[in-house]
């Protein structure tokens, strides 16, 4: 079991329709993260790029391994010695319409270890407000779950988060991500709620970094970038606009949780 207490961070940002200038906002953001102390950095869903129209993200998708996306990741892990959680990038899929949108995890020297594709696919109408990612995201399958040097970390990404029943298949995680680009209405209703939720049922932290503003396509995403201990307290929270939310995993506190309410020993189904 992983033991002791480790920095973390979420990068918060209200990303553009062009991917170079997000590249360096999110640079500046994880330099920041770092010398603050992070060793674990994450970013938001499409950090990368909140386009004009879907078909923006398929224009400047990538294959998996290679582009300048990826690369910059990479290399930020690697300058900054930090773990990257890469918020989510656009990847080529077998629909040439569409688009894979993938987590990648990379460690302090910069390798990729991890990789997830967003399971469930956001869908909402509210008459004045109406988003189908169907339209240009092919869904990924498979939960995935990593061991690191911080503990044992879960992959989500923002519509993931209405679904327990996923969580509950990546076994016991020590901290839970959720980077996402939740919308201003949704995000008032209900981000914070089951964020609070899936921190407490998994007995995890959860760190949660999010798009947070006003976007040059004219969309309003919530922000409230937030980390949340297992007993479903808040730690810290960024409401809007760029900047870095810092936490501590505390190991010893994950146990004493677990410990005094043992509920994961305690489920039946």
């Amino acid at each position: 079991m992983t033991e002791g207490r480790f920095k973390i961070a979420a990068v918060q940002m209200v990303s553009e329709p062009e991917v170079q200038a997000n590249l360096r906002a999110a640079g500046e953001l994880i330099a920041q993260a770092a010398g603050e102390g992070a060793k674990l950095v994450a970013l938001p869903e499409y950090f990368c790029i909140l386009g004009r129209r879907d078909r923006d993200k398929v224009d400047v998708r990538e294959p998996y391994g290679s582009g300048p996306i990826q690369d910059f990741l990479a290399a930020a892990a690697a300058k900054n010695k930090v773990w990257l959680v890469g918020g989510s990038v656009p990847l080529e899929c077998d629909d040439p319409g569409r688009v894979r949108n993938t987590c990648l995890v990379f460690d302090d020297a910069g390798r990729r270890v991890a990789r997830y594709d967003k399971i469930h696919l956001f869908g909402f109408d509210s008459g004045k407000e109406r988003f189908q990612e169907s339209r240009s995201i092919e869904p990924g399958s498979e939960v995935v779950a990593l061991d690191t040097p911080f503990g044992r970390l879960g992959l989500s990404i923002c519509y993931d988060l209405r679904f327990p029943e996923m969580f509950r298949k990546m076994g016991e995680v020590d901290l839970i991500l959720v980077p996402s680009s939740f919308t201003a209405t949704t995000g008032k209703a209900h981000w914070e709620l089951l964020l609070r939720a899936r921190a407490i049922e998994n007995q995890a932290y959860v760190l949660a970094p999010a798009q947070g503003g006003h976007h040059k396509n004219g969309r309003d995403t919530y922000g409230h970038s937030i980390a949340i201990d297992p007993w479903g307290g808040v730690l810290a929270v960024l409401a809007s606009g760029p900047g870095v939310v810092t936490a501590e995993i505390d190991h010893a506190e994950i146990a004493r949780v677990r410990q005094s309410l043992p509920a994961l020993t305690h489920r039946v189904m």
